[in-house]
């Protein structure tokens, strides 16, 4: 069938098209239909059904005799160790965990935040709530205390389970400090934590509240899977927001069961036994669905994968472990090919290794800028692979999909919808354009299965997040066009979420914290174009008046505020101290046309600007940092 057909069949008929991607699923209750729409724009998917996800990700491909085949293999040159898990002993190590969980109260719908570096019992610490019905909250490791606390307050969890550290290369990330800074901080209290022993650091325990992973687990009865609803939350996951309060994007069971296994074959092209490799962390959305729960729910073995792209050891790393594990299917983002690439333009790491296993790479994160796929096309020889989704969503909403039809490709564009997806571009009015014009990228709702349903405690927020200004439709938050071809192209963020190194930021979150400091009486964060990792944030700065103070001390300490607050992630290195800044008469700060500067990209003088002065100052400010080229 040709993607033509596949998309025409779920237009046609979209309920007998989930229905049938259903069949794929072993359900404890089958769903009696597929969608149910709870009025006011609000859908569900398969919620009459009983299914649980750890039996759909582990336990069933055991019980079909496949036992034996690698679920799991930990690749970490950091720690010079590789170790394969088994489906059996994942069963065995999940049913496990699960069973000390709940022998210490945690039961269906408690939640539990996982705080927890790039190792395989991270994996084991999400299948190990699934098993039970309790809802995760996976938070990246090595988020500042601060970030952490405000996800506890969120989420209340009953539990913790996190590692004693991470390791960076060249050093160790301490969690267990941070975890306690951030239980310290926040107003909701864990029942208990358990902590992972990492022989690189063992951490303090507190007695009576943290428990050792090993002795935790020490003589419980393992826990059978519990059926849950399918509209029982499966996880929550913060994404940031344009206020800085994070979002809990929340994911129902059954509709996630469902498209991420749809999504394996149909998208990634990979058959049951293959091996699959999204070279990301479980901390973010692409973690959670194509490190841990797709590959494994469709029976795949995923590489969990500690180390960098460059660095550990050298620009060869990626060509390594995807020629010893034999990875069909590679996953990245563009920032990683980027790093590559800038180490080794030439490609001499490619030839090194014996990449005939692989077939296919993916990109995303961000926008894949034609340079990085054309290098990467003609290093690998392999088709490159762009294509579009979110924490939202879940799963590819805009792909070639590559296990149906590999589509012609066209450079800067990651294709066209998947079944579910029906994308339209819409100005202010939300009236649809013509082809080739930017608007605002929107999809009819309702939206597909897998895709969040709401967000947690936050129903209103998440009407007025997505879909109040376009009624009818899901807002992406996303600017861009569709050719005459139907291929989407994605141009910016339409919001003030910047993108570093396939991180969603806020510079909202970011503002917070200059604001914070004692001498800042103005602030602004911008995204600047940056080769390597896509965006990079920069501070503008206001200072108080009578603020005698060196500006080059005050940029050092918002530098080092933003670090302790947000986090290294946030990659803030950049800002400049100007008089003032430009803004709308309405006092709106004209971030967009800042940007255009920074970049050297045409921009027209906004008609609604205070003073046009201004934006000359900023040029200057910003040349000084190496931007605006003049």
């Amino acid at each position: 069938m040709s993607y033509q057909d596949v998309y025409n069949g779920w237009k046609n008929d979209p309920e007998a098209f989930w229905m049938q991607a259903a069949d794929a699923i072993d359900w404890d209750t089958p769903p009696s239909k597929a969608l149910f729409d709870k009025g006011d724009h609000m859908y569900e998917w398969f919620s009459d059904a009983k299914v649980n996800t750890c039996w759909n990700a582990v336990d069933r491909h055991v019980e079909a005799g496949r036992g034996e085949q690698t679920a799991i293999i930990h690749d970490s040159p950091i720690t010079h160790s590789k170790r394969e898990i088994s489906y059996v002993e994942l069963r065995n190590r999940v049913a496990s965990l699960a069973g000390a969980l709940r022998a210490k109260g945690v039961e269906k719908g408690d939640r539990v935040i996982i705080y927890m570096p790039m190792i395989p019992e991270a994996l084991e610490a999400m299948l190990a709530c699934a098993r039970l019905g309790a809802i995760h909250s996976v938070v990246f490791g090595g988020f500042a205390a601060n970030e952490l606390a405000v996800r506890i307050d969120d989420a209340k969890p009953k539990a913790i389970i996190a590692a004693s550290c991470g390791l960076e290369p060249g050093r160790v990330v301490h969690y267990k400090p941070l975890l306690d800074g951030a239980i310290e901080l926040a107003t909701h209290k864990p029942d208990f934590c358990v902590i992972f022993q990492r022989e690189q650091e063992v951490a303090q325990l507190i007695e009576g509240r943290d428990f050792n992973w090993h002795g935790f687990q020490y003589g419980v009865e393992p826990a059978e899977c519990v059926p849950v609803e399918g509209n029982h939350p499966a996880y929550i996951l913060y994404t940031s927001g344009t206020t800085g309060q994070p979002k809990g994007v929340v994911r129902h069971t059954a509709g996630h069961l469902v498209a991420l296994n749809w999504t394996m074959k149909n998208v990634f092209n990979v058959d049951p036994g293959d091996v699959f490799w999204a070279a990301s962390d479980v901390g973010w959305v692409v973690g959670h669905s194509y490190i841990t729960y797709a590959p494994l729910i469709h029976g795949n073995t995923t590489i969990v994968f500690e180390g960098k792209p460059v660095g550990t050891p050298d620009a060869g790393t990626f060509w390594r472990v995807i020629s010893e594990h034999k990875v069909k299917t590679f996953f990245t983002a563009p920032t990683a090919f980027r790093a590559v690439k800038r180490e080794d333009p030439k490609g001499e790491f490619v030839k090194k290794y014996d990449l005939s296993c692989m077939e296919q790479v993916f990109l995303a994160g961000e926008r894949a800028d034609p340079d990085t796929i054309i290098w990467a096309q003609d290093q690998l020889q392999k088709p490159i692979i762009d294509h579009w989704w979110q924490t939202e969503l879940g799963y590819p909403a805009i792909c070639n999909p590559v296990g149906i039809e590999l589509l012609p490709v066209k450079l800067g564009s990651p294709s066209l919808p998947m079944p579910g997806y029906d994308m339209k571009v819409l100005d202010e009015g939300g009236n649809e354009l013509p082809a080739g014009e930017l608007g605002a990228i929107v999809s009819k709702l309702p939206l597909p299965p897998g895709t969040l349903p709401t967000l947690w405690n936050a129903e209103d927020r998440f009407k007025k997040s997505y879909l109040t200004n376009f009624p009818g439709y899901y807002e992406t938050g996303d600017a861009g066009m569709i050719d005459e071809d139907g291929y989407v192209y994605i141009m910016a963020r339409t919001d003030d979420v910047i993108n570093v190194a396939g991180h969603r930021l806020s510079t909202g979150g970011m503002e917070e914290v200059l604001a914070g400091h004692p001498d800042v009486a103005e602030c602004a964060v911008i995204g600047v174009a940056d080769q390597l990792k896509g965006q990079m944030p920069v501070g503008f700065l206001c200072l108080n008046a009578g603020a005698d103070r060196d500006n080059a001390e005050v940029v050092k300490e918002v530098v080092k505020l933003v670090r302790e607050k947000i986090g290294p992630v946030a990659a803030f290195k950049l800002a400049v101290v100007v008089d003032r800044l430009p803004k709308t008469r309405s006092g709106k700060i004209l971030r967009g046309t800042m940007v255009s500067i920074a970049d050297g990209t045409e921009w027209k003088m906004p008609a609604t600007i205070d003073d046009p002065v201004i934006l000359d100052e900023i040029t200057v400010a910003l040349q000084s940092i190496g931007y605006a080229k003049s």
